[in-house]
């Protein structure tokens, strides 16, 4: 237990810290922000404070970080410092610099911030690549919703084959077309301040209920096994044997897979995408530390309680959490920390989560594919015609995860991987605007974590079946490559453009 009290002080005060040195950076100002420059009463709408920031964590906070370190957990405790650190210097740094970027741009979305930073090649790559990444969360956070509902909710099962599992989604997908087409203040800003107290209800139920119940966690020092965990490791005649993280840490190969695991925990690119958003509804810059960096934190934290508790179920062997994966384990540690009733609450918290980054992924999908195409959306209709469009392709890669017995499986695969490649993207034109703006002397904030993900999305490309299935050796070799070319190319086009 004392390694994860260790990773959420880690994250608090570290993120408290270096939130602030990230605001001193950027410099915001009392100037007057797009949401009163621009006002128009649908997209450019002053909010207030607490709403924006709300509405910015229910938007980033999908499955990954509930997901992600259910599964991450299996690499063992040193899941509770790597979260918390990456967290800290990688995934708030990055939504910070693109919401406030684009913030100070007048609003923009995140393909003109990569426009406006970068080159036409690049930005034509990043216009097709963020599209695909929105139709795959769109898709990923209907099916996943969906199918908790099913199961541990309702008590249905879930399969292709169910009328119920269908008028689960279409119900998410009813809601996602509603939240997409109308007014972000008339939908969105009304009904996120209820779904946001139902996902603090979650996920502080679930962390006070680790220390009232007692789940056993393993530390840094201690040895790194479970002796319960008999669904994931057995012998060659059936029976159970102590599974150890430390084996799995090594047979997995914790850099890269660990790092595309978790995704959102740490960071995730399609949270700029959302960011960007909010940087239109805004009151003043000044409230930029807390909507965008501190939500990361936030969100930190949530994937910290998830991490622990996955951990402390495997390890008192859980049946439902071992036979079930990520959505059994949800509903068994619901269940058993805060009971049947604060149980389905719980649930309800985590369907929240995902619901509420779908809606908005959709809503910026329309958004950019509007402003790059200089489509109008000035009605309703204009909007739900455009919207109808992105809503028949996100319906056939639904149906594709559903009915295809591996389908979801390959659409998460693709889903965490490009989730994590989108990132670059970002901290390239952070850093080229740090070049811009005379803060040359910070660029290693965003090439950090930047060249990091280009060494952990390269190599795991490289080695993994859905990418070019090379030998690890290879895939590493390739990675470090594309890690030093990533860093070399920024610096040299951030000088040539501050000059």
């Amino acid at each position: 237990m004392m390694t994860f009290i260790l990773g959420v002080v880690i994250l608090l005060v570290g993120g408290a810290l270096y939130g602030r040195f990230c605001e001193k950076v950027f410099g915001p100002d009392d100037r007057k922000t797009p949401a009163y420059e621009k006002e128009d009463g649908v997209d450019y709408v002053p909010m207030k404070g607490w709403k924006n920031s709300l509405i910015n964590l229910l938007n980033i906070a999908g499955t990954g970080p509930i997901f992600g370190p259910i599964q991450g957990i299996l690499f063992g405790p040193i899941a509770f410092i790597t979260i918390p650190i990456g967290n800290i210097i990688g995934g708030a740094m990055h939504d910070f610099f693109s919401g406030m970027i684009c913030l100070r741009d007048g609003g923009t979305q995140m393909p003109a911030m990569v426009r406006r930073y970068s080159n036409q090649k690049i930005f034509r790559i990043y216009q097709i690549f963020v599209c695909l990444l929105l139709l795959l969360v769109g898709a990923v956070f209907i099916y996943t919703p969906g199918d908790i509902a099913a199961t541990q909710v309702f008590g249905f099962d879930g399969k292709a084959t169910s009328v119920s599992t269908w008028i689960i989604y279409g119900a998410i997908f009813a809601y996602y077309l509603i939240a997409t087409v109308f007014p972000i203040d008339a939908i969105i800003g009304r009904i996120y301040p209820v779904f946001g107290a139902i996902l603090m209800f979650s996920a502080i139920g679930v962390f006070i209920g680790l220390f009232v119940k007692g789940y056993p966690l393993v530390n840094l020092w201690d040895d790194w096994y479970s002796p319960f965990m008999d669904a994931f490791v057995k012998n060659a005649d059936g029976t159970a044997v102590a599974f150890s993280y430390g084996d799995y840490f090594t047979a997995q190969r914790f850099f890269p897979t660990f790092f595309i695991t978790v995704a959102c925990g740490i960071l995730s690119g399609f949270h700029s995408t959302q960011t960007s958003i909010i940087s239109r509804t805004m009151k003043s810059e000044r409230q930029g530390r807390m909507t965008f960096y501190n939500m990361m934190i936030l969100e930190g934290f949530i994937a910290m309680v998830w991490a622990a508790a996955a951990m402390g179920a495997y390890n008192l062997g859980m049946r439902e959490a071992l036979a079930s994966g990520a959505t059994g384990t949800v509903g068994a540690v619901c269940k058993d920390l805060l009971g049947p009733i604060g149980g389905i609450i719980a649930l309800l918290g985590i369907i929240v989560l995902p619901i509420t980054s779908g809606d908005t992924a959709l809503r910026g999908l329309r958004l950019t594919v509007a402003e790059s195409l200089n489509i109008d959306q000035s009605t309703n209709k204009k909007r739900l015609v455009l919207s109808g469009i992105i809503f028949a392709l996100v319906a056939v890669i639904l149906v594709f995860a559903k009915v295809n017995s591996n389908g979801f499986n390959i659409l998460w695969r693709y889903f965490a991987w490009a989730n994590q490649t989108l990132s670059l993207f970002a901290f390239l034109a952070i850093a080229v605007w740090m070049y811009e703006n005379k803060k040359s002397k910070f660029v290693w904030m965003p090439l950090i974590p930047g060249g990091f993900y280009a060494f952990i999305t390269t190599t795991y490309l490289a080695n993994a079946k859905i990418g070019f299935n090379l030998p690890w050796g290879v895939a590493y070799v390739i990675g470090a490559v594309c890690c030093l070319a990533y860093i070399a190319a920024i610096v040299w086009y951030g000088k040539k453009r501050a000059k």
